[in-house]
């Protein structure tokens, strides 16, 4: 495994990174527009490897989440906001808490590209996370 310089801000508990993302029609793999849950966790992994590029200079791996909830749909149409927060760091591991929201979604009810702003924003889907990076030099 070839090892790293540390990144200019070191991992520290209660950093994060948030991504913007808008869920395209062509996700959908269910009726009423519904995208599978798998969606969220590959999500999950584009701001855990964020994170970890920006607190170890290295893209690191998802070893395991402890704990998944799906609790609100998420859909085709959607605008979400995906964020991981460091919660523990460890020599080589981080562990994370994950959250999608859904802060829009389509009102096909209203017109075909009717959309409303969510507010609050609709936790879909929350988790906790660990990776590993390599080890520092």
């Amino acid at each position: 495994m070839t090892t790293h310089e540390p990144a200019a801000r070191p991992a520290t508990v209660g950093m994060g990174v948030t991504h913007a993302r808008y869920v395209p029609y062509s996700h959908a793999h269910y009726a009423g527009n519904l995208v599978d849950g798998a969606y969220s966790l590959a999500l999950f992994g584009d701001v855990a490897t964020e994170l970890c590029i920006r607190t170890d200079g290295d893209e690191g791996l998802f070893a395991s989440y402890s704990d998944v909830q799906f609790l609100a749909p998420v859909r085709a149409g959607d605008c979400l906001e995906v964020s991981a927060t460091l919660v523990r760091v460890g020599s080589r591991s981080r562990e994370m808490d994950l959250e999608v929201r859904v802060v829009a979604r389509g009102e096909a009810s209203r017109g075909v590209s009717a959309a409303a702003l969510l507010e609050p924003a609709l936790v879909a889907t929350r988790a906790r996370g660990t990776v590993v990076v390599p080890p520092q030099t």
